[in-house]
């Protein structure tokens, strides 16, 4: 077993935790937040740490760090803490779910969280930092900037790339040959066959409410 240190104490990090406890080679020995959100001394069941003394705890050639933290700021404050533990001198683990079916031939950089039921094809290249959500495709030489994160069912196109600090949402689609710039929101179910530039934006609308509630709908449908 490699021992692990993870950044991170909400919802992502309790995510993040589950995977690399039931999946993965490595034991989790304890959290770290800066001294300003400590609050409690332990989080799922594993002490918590002042980030400003980490290495004195946890050395940095003994332990591997993984920062688990979401996508606020397009990304910012992952990518900060990212840096920050990079400075440190710490080295970065990787979670990738067995169930993935990824090409030999694909390179993929430090502090990567890849769930389930991906498709990675041949020759694409995914940055550092990234958080890739289940069921994505990733294209062949296709690339991924630092700092992203896609959510699940997202499928990229061949020859395709992603700016650093992107947010990609569920079900969306990236054509091939096509460049995103960084910083770049995407929303659900948005379709993308041309090049966006740096901090674009693109929203589709929801589903409109329909006239009937359930109840009429059913009665009117004979779906009772």
């Amino acid at each position: 077993m490699k021992d692990l240190i993870i950044f991170g104490v909400g919802q992502t990090s309790e995510i993040v935790s589950h995977y690399f406890k039931n999946f993965s080679e490595y034991k989790i020995a304890a959290y770290t937040v800066d001294g300003k959100n400590l609050k409690e001394s332990n989080f799922l069941e594993k002490p918590v740490v002042n980030f400003e003394e980490l290495e004195t705890y946890f050395p940095v050639n003994k332990f591997k760090a993984f920062v688990a933290i979401g996508y606020s700021n397009l990304n910012k404050t992952r990518g900060l803490k990212f840096l920050e533990l990079e400075k440190k001198g710490y080295q970065f683990a990787n979670f990738i779910h067995p169930s993935n079916v990824a090409a030999k031939n694909f390179n993929i950089g430090k502090n990567c969280f890849i769930l389930e039921h991906q498709s990675i094809q041949p020759f694409s290249k995914i940055g550092n930092n990234c958080f890739i959500w289940s069921g994505v495709l990733l294209g062949h030489h296709s690339v991924i900037g630092d700092h992203c994160w896609i959510t699940s069912e997202v499928s990229i196109g061949g020859n395709s790339s992603i700016g650093e600090r992107c947010f990609i949402g569920i079900n969306s689609t990236i054509g091939h040959f096509v460049n995103i710039g960084d910083k770049c929101f995407i929303g659900a179910n948005a379709l993308i066959t041309r090049n966006a530039q740096a901090n674009s934006v693109f929203i589709e609308k929801d589903t409109e409410l329909y006239r009937l509630n359930s109840k009429q709908f059913l009665e009117l449908s004979n779906l009772r």
